[in-house]
């Protein structure tokens, strides 16, 4: 149950109104921290001869108010070793309509990329960044980078390669904090295998990353697909909550609370949602919504998130 998120270099397709909303077929969730009603804003099946997915994804608003969403995409049924391209889509507005767009990146086995899943997007410094898992030989994984001038045309950053680790290493996510930059991402306690957990490296840079730490250790253990994917990291109301699943099922998220953002513990939950790799958008207006996608989910759906 890793990212995955993908679409076609096909003439790009309209969304229109007509096929929004559209409920998710989700259990309910809680707790402090928990979502609204998921609506389909995002169905990358139209206008095309089979059913696609989009997994693990992310959503940015470009500097002309356009919104860009990027992901795992492939033909259902689920394919993973087979994600090789990232799907685009384009919104005047976060609940759309949004516009199927050629593929933003595709994979390059010439610098050992086997897949492309789980893109994490931002911008800094006039630039924006595209953290992905690239795959690699067995039983490592590299995470690499590429960056675009305006959310069109990436490139990556020599190979691309930011740094390789065990098993289970995929689905980036970054953050400032205090100076410095930290990646999180889903691995294992040793790189052949055991326990789930959250990583983090730091950097000054976006492209030169440290050494490996921990900030969640999950009781359970194996080698990949566990319940430590897609982790997204939030401040509000002066403390941080970690976002990641899935848990207990593949449509399922769990929310933990701490007051230091490199430092979550089990015993903290304080929600669940039910979303698969769930991403964390905040509107024009402030308000903050959550996401949900997946394998055999009809596209991307989105939800009220709130905070109690």
């Amino acid at each position: 149950m890793r990212r995955r998120t993908i679409m076609t270099a096909a003439a790009a397709v309209t969304i229109g109104a007509a096929a929004l909303p559209v409920r998710a077929a989700a259990a309910p969730g809680g707790g402090e921290v928990h979502a609204g009603t998921f609506e389909k804003i995002y169905d990358p099946s139209v206008g095309q001869p089979e059913q696609w997915y989009v997994n693990d994804h992310t959503i940015v608003r470009g500097d002309d108010g356009t919104w860009h969403l990027f992901g795992i995409t492939h033909p259902e049924p689920a394919d993973p070793e087979n994600e090789r391209h990232f799907a685009h889509a384009t919104a005047p507005a976060l609940h759309g309509p949004w516009t199927r767009r050629p593929y933003a990146l595709d994979y390059d086995p010439a610098v050992g990329e086997t897949h492309l899943w789980a893109p994490y997007v931002l911008k800094h410094a006039g630039l924006w960044y595209m953290f992905y898992s690239s795959g690699g030989p067995s039983e490592s994984s590299h995470l690499s980078v590429a960056t675009s001038p305006d959310l069109w045309t990436w490139t990556r950053v020599g190979t691309g390669i930011l740094f390789t680790d065990g098993y289970d290493t995929r689905d980036p996510f970054v953050l400032r904090l205090d100076g410095r930059w930290i990646l999180y991402y889903t691995a294992n306690s040793t790189p052949a295998g055991g326990n789930h957990i959250v990583a983090y490296r730091e950097s000054t840079d976006l492209v030169h990353w440290g050494d490996k730490h921990v900030a969640y250790t999950d009781p359970e253990s194996g080698t990949f697909g566990g319940p430590t994917e897609s982790p997204y990291v939030v401040h509000h109301a002066g403390r941080w909550y970690l976002f990641t699943g899935p848990r207990p099922d593949y449509v399922g998220t769990d929310v933990f609370v701490s007051d230091d953002p490199l430092h979550f513990d089990v015993a903290d939950k304080v929600g669940h949602i039910a979303s698969h790799a769930a991403e964390v958008v905040r509107d024009v207006d402030g308000s903050w919504w959550v996401t949900h996608a997946g394998w055999g989910q009809g596209g991307v759906y989105l939800a009220p998130l709130h905070w109690r």
